[in-house]
């Protein structure tokens, strides 16, 4: 089989036992650095994807895709625009709802909470709320019933569970004869729901919406509708049909407003620490230089009897081209599925690192998740990958370059 002569040249350089066993130690830290490089790159940005859909997920399975409000603050004829946004072809669910700021009492345990108001029927449509209940259901919320359903770790900080009852304070007051006070309501608790989320599981209370009405005063009115559409990316011009098409003024929003900083965050984040990582790859690739370098120093007499015998400085310069690059190309291969398994067996390493050292690294109390997801996407390991080699290719010019200038004579004068 015959061989390009700088393939086959390269190729032995590679393979041969050199003389000088730093140049081997130094050709073998630049491949186990960008082999380190790269898994680290794509074990981290998988976490930081993981990270992003997870938390994606879980506020918008508790934010609706879009709400229409009234800009007085109570919307009073939300009985007849339910029928218009039903009717639409890309809304699957609606639901009315009324929110409120209160404070749960039980004893002397005493916290805040939102409140808020829904429809039973019509609330699955639009959260998960009800794929999430711990205890109860969301249909044993009645009107006049006087329930409400908690979220995990309120009702593990009141100390209470189903049938067991708590006090709704309202921030408005009212005058008795021993004063002014506050507005309480005994309610008795008929589930618990747990979403994984801190902030939802430690705030938000359920009521029946005609409560809601009656304990914060609002009459017919409501604080607005919660809609959920076929697809939440398009929400942003779905809002803007829906405003044009209602009669009326109304204040029309959707996710994006209301979490843009936040995704418009993990974003730039996710994308600052490719910046960083890359530089670790950058870095052992560039240590390619020093060994193609020392490489270039230890066969001079090579180069020279190569040039005696008629070969070009290009093919001189394509030797070491393919030498460095070989060192690219397998640490990068090495990285990339060391990278893709760690990447997809994050979820089950880590647990086992915590129960070993007996930490936990993500707490729920602290962090919205707590765990550590994991999200391997084809495009991120291809550009990864690809990055990596290119950085190797430009790592081998200058050495390569300097090669092809030896003159022979005088290379060949010193041995």
């Amino acid at each position: 089989m015959i061989r390009p002569l700088p393939l086959f040249i390269g190729l032995r350089y590679t393979r041969a036992r050199r003389r000088n066993r730093f140049v081997s130690f130094i050709s073998a830290s630049s491949m186990l650095g960008i082999a380190i490089g790269v898994t680290a790159l794509i074990t981290v940005l998988s976490v930081m994807n993981g990270f992003e859909k997870e938390l994606r997920e879980r506020i918008l399975g508790m934010v609706s895709h879009a709400t229409v409000q009234d800009h007085a603050g109570s919307l009073a004829d939300w009985q007849d625009l339910l029928p218009q946004l039903e009717t639409r072809p890309d809304v699957t669910g609606v639901a009315p709802f009324v929110r409120g700021e209160v404070m749960l009492t039980r004893g002397n345990a005493v916290t805040g909470s939102l409140l808020r108001g829904i429809d039973p029927q019509r609330e699955p449509a639009v959260s998960r709320v009800a794929s999430s209940l711990v205890a109860g259901e969301l249909s044993d919320l009645t009107p006049g019933g006087w329930q409400i359903v908690l979220g995990s770790r309120l009702a593990s900080e009141l100390g209470v569970g189903p049938g067991d009852t708590v006090n709704v304070v309202t921030p408005e007051v009212r005058a008795s004869a021993a004063g002014i006070l506050p507005r309480i309501r005994r309610f008795e608790v008929a589930g618990v729901f747990s979403v994984d989320m801190a902030q939802y599981d430690g705030s938000l209370a359920l009521i029946h919406l005609a409560d809601a009405q009656r304990l914060l005063r609002m009459g017919s009115g409501i604080t607005g509708i919660r809609l959920e559409f076929t697809d939440l990316m398009a929400a942003p011009e779905r809002v803007r049909d829906i405003a044009r098409s209602l009669p009326g003024t109304y204040r029309v929003s959707d996710w994006t407003m209301q979490h843009r900083s936040f995704f418009r965050a993990v974003a730039m984040e996710k994308t600052v620490m490719f910046i960083i990582l890359m530089l670790i790859v950058a870095v052992a690739a560039f240590n390619i230089v020093s060994t193609l370098v020392m490489a270039v120093q230890d066969k001079q007499a090579d180069i020279a009897i190569l040039r005696t015998l008629g070969a070009r400085p290009r093919t001189v310069m394509a030797v070491f081209i393919i030498q460095g690059s070989l060192l690219g190309v397998v640490g990068t291969l090495i990285g990339t599925g060391a990278g893709v398994a760690l990447a997809l067996n994050v979820e089950s390493i880590v647990p086992a690192i915590e129960q070993l050292l007996g930490v936990q690294f993500i707490s729920g109390d602290i962090y919205w998740i707590s765990e550590l997801p994991s999200d391997l996407r084809g495009a991120d390991v291809g550009r990864i990958t690809l990055a990596a080699i290119v950085l190797s290719l430009l790592a081998t010019l200058y050495p390569a370059w300097r090669a092809a200038r030896t003159a022979p004579a005088e290379a060949l004068r010193h041995e």
